[in-house]
């Protein structure tokens, strides 16, 4: 088995739609949001406690896998799934945005892109063939094409030019791809212009990759401008593949996302403001390091009934990230992950009874309180 998705409803009320992923690791409900594991883990989480708060998909980086430990020796351990001891289906993205985001001194040209390594400045070419035998040799249910994400700001033409090389990575990477059981997404590129965007969307769906992601979004773009771009590029988005918008993470993004057709999301977010005290709850972000809270007994959401919020306070996470107790960044990072997935449950549910505009009503209700 490689993949199939299964579109179970259209929402009466806007774009959203109720899905099932199949996959050799399982399946997954949509829309859903995946926690990322950079470094072949979840930072502060163990596999068994990100299938308690209901993972059912997690990502993990080619770039920094391939940089360390080495594709090669996840592979000699049976690849990813083994290597890691998750069960559960696993998506690995291409490295790209790491390439043009992390690494020294890089270089681009249409073979590729040959850059130095973060870590220790040694020298290295990404190719769409080298990225997909990387993710080949991980084992991921679904590998991404490689692609050139552009900045924000960008030119026109620098745009352009990045979302036309994308294209033809797209087709190598096809080509080259042959895993009897991980899939490849195509991702659309084209920044923050409307007309590439439709372009991009319309070359990648001609090459009928079974699902695609939404790329070179939220990367410092106000959030109105992402809404604008995914109304007029969603029409000329496969309608019957799952659509993957990448990097966004953060709850109105989620349900806007969701209000536009967006099947799959993912964001390191959660886990890295949870490091800084910072978690996500019904009535918007709070910074829990914060004095106010030394004598506050309450829990961190009285709505939500994850590990933490069951059996801890404010004053007393709060103590222990002051005091710099690995626990308080375990606490706030199980929280915020186990809000992202619930809401995500909320939002299937609301679809399934054609109440969704209600329930954005009522989140942004309370959210924006």
């Amino acid at each position: 088995m490689t993949i199939k998705f299964e579109l179970l409803k259209k929402s009466k009320e806007s774009q959203a739609r109720l899905g099932r992923l199949y996959t050799s690791h399982g399946e997954i409900e949509t829309p859903i949001f995946m926690p990322v594991g950079t470094q072949a883990t979840v930072k502060t989480m163990s596999p068994r406690e990100l299938k308690e708060i209901g993972s059912q998909i997690i990502l993990s980086n080619t770039y920094h896998l391939y940089l360390r430990p080495g594709h090669e020796l996840v592979k000699e351990a049976g690849g990813l799934h083994s290597f890691m001891n998750w069960n559960l289906p696993i998506l690995t993205d291409s490295g790209g945005f790491q390439v043009f985001s992390l690494a020294k001194l890089r270089e681009i040209n249409d073979n590729g892109v040959t850059f130095r390594s973060h870590i220790d400045g040694s020298k290295h070419v990404f190719t769409p063939e080298k990225s997909m035998e990387i993710q080949m040799a991980l084992g991921s249910d679904i590998a991404m094409a490689f692609d050139e994400c552009a900045p924000y700001p960008c030119s026109y033409e620098e745009t352009r030019k990045a979302m036309e090389r994308t294209t033809r990575w797209a087709e190598r990477c096809l080509e080259f791809h042959n895993h009897p059981y991980q899939v490849v997404f195509g991702i659309i590129q084209g920044g923050t212009y409307k007309d590439l965007r439709i372009q991009s969307s319309k070359e990648l769906s001609s090459l009928d990759f079974p699902g695609y992601g939404i790329g070179g979004l939220s990367v410092g773009e106000p959030k109105s401008l992402m809404y604008e771009i995914l109304d007029e590029m969603m029409p000329y988005v496969p309608d019957n593949k799952p659509r993957y918008l990448m990097g966004v993470g953060s709850p109105d993004c989620l349900v806007e996302g969701v209000l536009r057709g967006i099947d799959m999301f993912d964001c390191v977010l959660p886990t890295r403001i949870a490091r800084n005290g910072t978690v996500m709850t019904s009535r918007g972000k709070l910074v829990i390091r914060n004095a106010q809270y030394a004598r506050d007994f309450s829990p961190i959401d009285p709505e939500c009934d994850c590990y933490a919020c069951k059996n801890f306070s404010r004053a007393y996470i709060r103590h222990l990230l002051k005091a710099d107790e690995v626990l308080g960044i375990r606490l706030t990072t199980i929280h915020n992950l186990s809000y992202l997935i619930n809401l995500m449950k909320d939002i299937r549910e609301a679809i399934k009874n054609d109440r969704l505009i209600d329930f954005t009503k009522n989140f942004y209700e309370k959210y924006n309180s």
